[in-house]
């Protein structure tokens, strides 16, 4: 039987990705040659080794992003130069040009129908509305798009001192930018300044302006998966003026009734919504046709789409639509189109960059048929082993499993107060250091399970292979001014439990030994996490960069631009404050609970139907983290003599003699960092100052029993009153 279009046209963009992008290896040893580069330098220049080039050369391996499209810039550029028989090889294809730039149109560009009286088919064939250029200010009419919105709709952009911020570039797919944030008269502001109109009276005619003229949306993160549906955001003058109301009334389901108009409206129209009804981020669907998928991703400022811990600012009391398009457009081109809360995209993320599923050829019958993508997680959800679950979970009720549970969190200690020296409470600070991103800085080529979990009895200890294993880690008699490694309080184990690998495997480095009990370890492994490390990372650094914050600034010079980094650009600074909370979000969404007063224990409930419910990914983030976090602790002693006073997940409190980290973080006599304990920097892993409070503010809290490193970064009056929040 034969496939559908959509998967046949999948399955003809494979082979046309499979085709040569580079001439063959004898070509592309000519070319060097012919342009007087050696191999060395070649080399260098790729910031690759000279025998990589010699195995490109001569055909025993071939390059990879981001060397392969390096690599085929520098050959297209020789063999125009230096042609094979006056016949040189083709040019990359050029990058798309921004909209800001691109030459005045020769044309008139497609204009806007007057505002439609019903609801109306998309006409597959309309050309998606172009930006149009704006023409003299005299004859610029109310709602007219131009390059940037008039001052009165939106804030000039604020860039740090020196910096230069390149206009978007947008794909040629996709002209109107991956989302628009919609305003009450019509006015739709996308990126890079693109402003659109938008004639729509109701959310069934929003929806199919959307799909058919505004051309927004974005291009898909991986050969293997689907671009991104567009994000149309409604403001609250938009929301009142398509029948939404002012707020939700269901609290708890935070969706509208069944009954309300518009839901009607849109199902009467043959539109869809997804399980999560219509509420702050309705997605309202029809089936694909052919490739082109229909769907369309609303999210609704009043109904607080954006949750102002996860996007401080980016509300309409502080932002004009513009501003706001401004941070959600940086988001989506750095990150991804927002499809939901900050967790939400941070789990959609990882399923844009490992797409579970790709074209395959059946040998027998030639069709083509979609296979797993080998190194995701697939389409179905991986049972966790009983110890990997939770007490609810129904593995755990149908079989009776008592024996316990991995319990890899993140560090939440105080040390003691009778350890604590009267030098170091005669000391005048208490000096919080933070780790940047470290949960994202520990997913960087993390080994994790990819396949269902075998049991094993008295195995040997194999720290390369992942899983979780039982022990007793009880005999280990570590310096109590350091948290235990093994357990998230601190505390010293006190019999067998269950840990992830790399929780036994720090045992086994500190030279103990590890006799294991049982096991639950996972034959497929791979580095699941890696592009979306890297992604986030990237753009991690490229916001941080905006607010002044780079890496080659030296230590002093980066506490100073910390210090201040908030205030350079606001909306930059938002930005970051999203993609932390989608590192956070995302891997906690990893090992999701049910939700509701109605659950019961041993029921299936919507989260661990995902793929991507995968509490064993979760406890190898953490482990490793915590172990990150304690070699360093350990270090700072070796190098220092320096004991904390308490850790909360990526933060840790010290006793001070000075306000500045730069005064007791190790440092060599050439003044670089010493390798292996904390260090200053803006990169994922490397530390900032968190705060500073007197040192007798900290041993009162820690006589109380509160943990200093929660408030070290507030004003110290209400540690008291925030302590669990």
């Amino acid at each position: 039987m034969g496939l559908s279009e959509e998967e046949l046209l999948a399955a003809a963009e494979e082979l046309l990705a499979e085709e040569p992008q580079l001439p063959s290896p004898a070509e592309r040893a000519r070319l060097r040659e012919a342009a007087g580069i050696t191999q060395t330098r070649l080399a260098a220049a790729l910031k690759t080794t000279t025998q990589t080039i010699k195995n490109w050369e001569n055909g025993r391996s071939e390059p990879r992003s981001p060397r392969l499209e390096a690599y085929q810039r520098i050959l297209s550029g020789w063999a125009v130069k230096h042609p094979a028989h006056g016949t040189p090889i083709a040019a990359p294809t050029p990058a798309p040009t921004p909209q800001s730039q691109l030459p005045p149109p020769q044309t008139p560009l497609p204009q806007m129908p007057p505002p439609l009286s019903g609801p109306v088919a998309p006409d597959p064939q309309a050309e998606p509305l172009m930006p149009k250029p704006a023409p003299a200010a005299a004859s610029t009419p109310q709602h007219q798009p131009v390059s940037e919105p008039s001052a009165r709709r939106l804030t000039p952009p604020r860039l740090p001192v020196g910096e230069k911020t390149a206009p978007a570039v947008l794909d040629p797919r996709f002209p109107g930018g991956p989302l628009a944030v919609l305003d009450g008269d019509g006015t739709a502001y996308g990126v890079g300044g693109i402003v659109l109109e938008c004639p729509a009276t109701t959310i069934v005619e929003l929806v199919e302006w959307t799909l058919a003229r505004s051309g927004i949306g974005a291009a898909k993160l991986h050969r293997y998966g689907t671009d991104s549906d567009p994000l149309i955001v409604l403001t609250a003058a938009a929301a009142a003026k398509f029948g939404l109301p002012e707020r939700l009334e269901d609290r708890r389901g935070l969706r509208l009734p069944q009954d309300h108009p518009v839901v009607k409206q849109v199902m009467k129209a043959k539109w869809q919504l997804t399980q999560r009804g219509f509420g702050p981020w309705p997605r309202i669907y029809r089936k694909a046709r052919g490739r082109d998928r229909q769907c369309v991703q609303l999210a609704i400022l009043p109904w607080d789409a954006l949750d102002s811990r996860s996007w401080p600012g980016v509300d309409e009391a502080e932002m004009a639509p513009a501003d706001i398009a401004r941070v959600l457009g940086v988001y989506a081109q750095r990150v991804i189109t927002p499809r939901g809360s900050t967790a939400v995209s941070g789990l959609e993320l990882m399923t844009a960059l490992r797409p579970p599923t790709k074209p395959v050829r059946e040998e027998e019958s030639g069709d083509w048929t979609r296979g797993h993508h080998a190194g995701s997680l697939g389409t179905d959800p991986l049972p966790p082993a009983p110890p990997e679950a939770r007490p609810e979970h129904p593995v755990v009720v149908r079989t009776g499993w008592t024996g316990g549970f991995v319990n890899e969190e993140a560090y939440q200690w105080i040390r003691d107060i009778d350890l604590l020296t009267g030098e170091e409470a005669a000391l005048p600070y208490a000096v919080g250091l933070d780790l940047n991103t470290a949960f994202l800085a520990s997913t960087a080529r993390l080994m994790v399970g990819l396949s269902e979990p075998d049991h094993f009895t008295r195995p040997k200890f194999y720290p390369k292979v992942t899983g979780s294993w039982l022990v007793d880690l009880s005999h280990i008699d570590l310096d109590p001014r350091l948290p235990s490694p093994f357990t998230p309080t601190g505390r010293r184990p006190t019999g067998p439990a269950w840990y992830q690998t790399h929780t036994v495997a720090y045992a086994q480095e500190l030279g103990y030994n590890v006799d294991i009990l049982e096991a639950y370890l996972r034959r497929e492994t791979g580095a699941y996490l890696d592009p979306w490390h890297d992604r986030l990372k990237t753009a991690y650094a490229r916001t941080l960069a905006d607010l002044g914050v780079t890496p080659d600034l030296t230590d002093a010079a980066f506490l100073a631009a910390m210090e201040v980094h908030k205030q350079v650009d606001p909306a930059m600074a938002a930005v970051l404050a999203a993609i932390k909370a989608t590192v956070k979000g995302g891997i906690g969404k990893l090992f999701e609970g049910p939700q509701g007063t109605g659950y019961k224990d041993g029921e299936e409930w919507p989260a661990m139907k995902r793929p991507t419910w995968a509490p064993w990914i979760r406890n190898a983030i953490i482990s490793k983290t915590r172990v990150n976090m304690h070699r360093k602790l350990a270090n700072m002693a070796k190098f220092t003599g320096m004991y904390p006073l308490a850790v909360l997940s990526d933060c840790v409190v010290y006793p001070a003699a000075s306000a500045s980290p730069l005064d007791f973080l190790p440092y060599a006599e050439s003044g670089k960092p010493i390798p292996g304990a904390f260090r200053l920097g803006p990169t994922p892993g490397r530390a900032k100052l968190e705060g500073v409070q007197p040192m007798t503010w900290a041993v009162d809290l820690m006589e109380q029993g509160y943990n200093p490193a929660r408030h070290i970064k507030g004003d110290g009056h209400d540690a008291v009153m925030d302590e669990g929040e």
